[in-house]
């Protein structure tokens, strides 16, 4: 019998390892991404306060168009940079996720940089 790979399980370990380094307070906080196969989603987090500052989703309903693509990611990274710069956020620290820096994820930060973000 074929064991299956349980790649949610590897990318929450990844996700263990990546946390354990990167932690975001009020001066700098914490750029977090969460991809699923429709959509994705972006919060800035203060994990000291335990608090989400801003966040922004393909879910929403002033999102237009498909959530699964590079085109919807770059959008998503250019919403959150616009609403973390009217919170008065310029600088962060990207937390992947678990995920590996490529597509959607990439597209996203490049997206907040492009947005005015520094990280």
């Amino acid at each position: 019998m074929v064991k299956r790979i349980d790649r949610n399980k590897q990318r929450l370990k990844r996700h263990l390892r990546v946390r354990a380094k990167v932690s975001g307070t009020a001066e700098m906080p914490r750029l977090a991404v969460y991809r699923s196969n429709a959509h994705i989603s972006a919060q800035i987090i203060d994990d000291v306060a335990g608090t989400t500052l801003v966040s922004a989703s393909t879910l929403e309903k002033t999102f237009e168009g498909i959530g699964s693509n590079k085109a919807a990611a770059a959008k998503i990274g250019e919403i959150i940079a616009e609403r973390a710069i009217a919170k008065g956020i310029t600088a962060v620290v990207f937390d992947r996720g678990g995920y590996i820096y490529h597509g959607r994820v990439s597209e996203l930060a490049e997206g907040a940089r492009k947005g005015g973000l520094k990280f």
